[in-house]
């Protein structure tokens, strides 16, 4: 679904991402790890079309993307949730909502998507009115989440979801990052929480300086010595 071929990204003459390829297949939640300043925010900000690409080719359904426009992207079907949430503090979270739904795909499937995400997120149903800025941590990150499924995406890329929220909240969160991969929606994971992505991801890339240090099944990674070392202080 999504292929990444040799891209060099960075700002300015500066390389973040040097020579990194990494492919993700249909139906599959794929974690991409690795410590602060790693360069995993760069990489989905190129897959996004937030930030061009240097070198390399990004293609996505087998339809080249590196370079095109944010919202070109999102009409193949490629939707990012951000880390940070990025809600409209001062719209309700109806319309926070609504508003993930203005691509031409999605449009006309707006009020059963709706209905689809408070069916994910039911807590967003009773607070639909109220303004997305008096949101707790955890229904705020709820919002963007479902704000992202509004525009029917294909392959849903997470970045730090489960950052600044309660373990309650941070296990719903994963049960429903699940629940969206037994519906069919392809998973990218950006997370710090290791433990959580590795055992729910079916493949894990582990990025360091700029480049794929490591790569495998989630399981089999969580076992990885170099993993546990570096990742977990075991």
């Amino acid at each position: 679904m999504l292929d990444i071929i040799n891209v060099d990204i960075g700002y300015g003459d500066v390389k973040v991402i040097k020579g990194l390829s990494m492919s993700i297949n249909q139906g599959i939640i794929v974690a991409l790890l690795g410590a602060n300043a790693a360069g995993k925010t760069t990489l989905i900000s190129a897959i996004s079309g937030t930030l061009p690409t240097k070198s390399g080719e990004i293609y996505f359904k087998k339809n080249r993307i590196d370079n095109k426009p944010a919202w070109k992207i999102v009409e193949q079907g490629l939707v990012t949730v951000p880390e940070g949430r990025h809600l409209f503090p001062k719209l309700t979270v109806e319309a926070n909502l609504e508003l993930g739904a203005y691509s031409k795909r999605s449009r006309n499937e707006k009020n059963k998507t709706l209905e689809l995400v408070y069916i994910y997120f039911p807590k967003l149903k009773i607070r639909r009115k109220q303004l997305a800025g008096s949101l707790s941590g955890g229904e705020a990150q709820m919002c963007a989440i479902g704000r992202g499924l509004m525009g029917l995406p294909e392959l849903l890329i997470l970045d730090e979801p489960s950052l600044g929220l309660s373990p309650s909240i941070v296990d719903f969160v994963f049960d429903t990052i699940n629940a969206l991969k037994k519906n069919g929606t392809t998973i990218l994971l950006v997370e710090q929480n290791v433990v959580h992505s590795l055992e729910i991801a079916d493949f894990a890339y582990v990025i360091e300086n700029g480049g794929v240090a490591l790569s495998g099944e989630g399981k089999a990674l969580l076992n990885n010595d170099g993993v546990r070392k570096a990742y977990l202080g075991l």
